[in-house]
């Protein structure tokens, strides 16, 4: 008996369309590029993935010994090297992850030329490698917690560290998109991206408090940075101080329009890459 032939329709992806369904097909291939990139990042280095702890440890101390002894910066009344590490874990992730997603469609570009894949998947799997980096320090933020024995409510880490990552990987994937492509088309972009994160490490609360901000149209615009909302929000484990669930809602809206301008400009830049790259 004759089969009804099936009829395939190849269309390009939607502006603002994720294609998740197609990522998860494609998942061996994700696994494989992330993997590649974790191995590749510490080969050939005498203490390997020790790297990922001691990076943010000596930041760590020369931030404590700079702005925590020396210039007394106010924390909030939580230990200054517990203050400064919860920032430097989330801004590890979108350093990182922003320096590697902007490099990565061009690092690939011999892959890209040849074989057809997702191409999202490429600056999905580089801010995967510095979300494995944040879970090997976070071995060193429990250490502190408990060398410090500072007041913890476990019930805000477990909401809040959680839901912390969520935002700055969003907000980094966003971003690392964004300069993915632009990146491709305008190689300025590799020059200008390291001035950036300099710029931006000042510009995020990891070393001071926003509590010196006493105004509200001053918390609120802070808020609009979605990595300053996830760094506060982090921190309410070890404040008794109410939720400031309005602050949170902003960070949230900042990094879904950061993450829906990313994907746009990815889209529309895709069809380029093979030529561009």
């Amino acid at each position: 008996m004759a089969t009804d032939p099936k009829e395939y329709i190849i269309a390009p992806p939607g502006k603002f369309s994720l294609r998740l369904q197609e990522i998860w097909e494609y998942r061996e291939l994700f696994y494989f590029f992330t993997w590649r990139d974790i191995k590749v990042k510490y080969k050939q280095t005498l203490l390997g993935f020790l790297w990922a702890i001691l990076q943010p440890l000596m930041m760590m101390i020369l931030l404590t010994i700079v702005f925590g002894n020396a210039l007394q910066v106010e924390s909030d009344g939580i230990p200054y090297p517990i203050f400064v590490f919860s920032g430097l874990l989330l801004w590890d992730i979108f350093a990182n992850g922003l320096t590697n997603a902007s490099q990565s469609m061009v690092t690939n570009a011999e892959m890209i030329k040849k074989i057809y894949f997702p191409r999202m998947i490429i600056p999905m799997s580089s801010i995967l490698v510095a979300v494995f980096d944040f879970f090997m320090a976070l071995l060193i933020y429990f250490a502190l917690l408990l060398y410090f024995d500072h007041p913890v409510n476990w019930f805000r880490v477990l909401i809040f560290l959680p839901f912390s990552l969520l935002i700055t990987v969003v907000t980094t994937f966003g971003a690392g998109c964004l300069l993915a492509a632009l990146n491709v088309k305008y190689r300025d972009f590799r020059y200008i991206i390291p001035y950036l994160i300099r710029f931006l490490l000042f510009v995020n609360p990891i070393m001071y408090s926003t509590s010196i901000f006493k105004s509200d149209w001053a918390q609120y615009l802070i808020a609009l940075n979605p990595l300053a909302g996830a760094i506060n929000m982090s921190r309410y484990a070890f404040v008794d101080g109410a939720v400031r669930w309005d602050l949170i809602g902003v960070s949230c809206l900042g990094a879904v329009l950061l993450l829906v301008v990313g994907v746009y400009v990815f889209r529309k830049t895709e069809g380029y890459f093979a030529d561009l790259a």
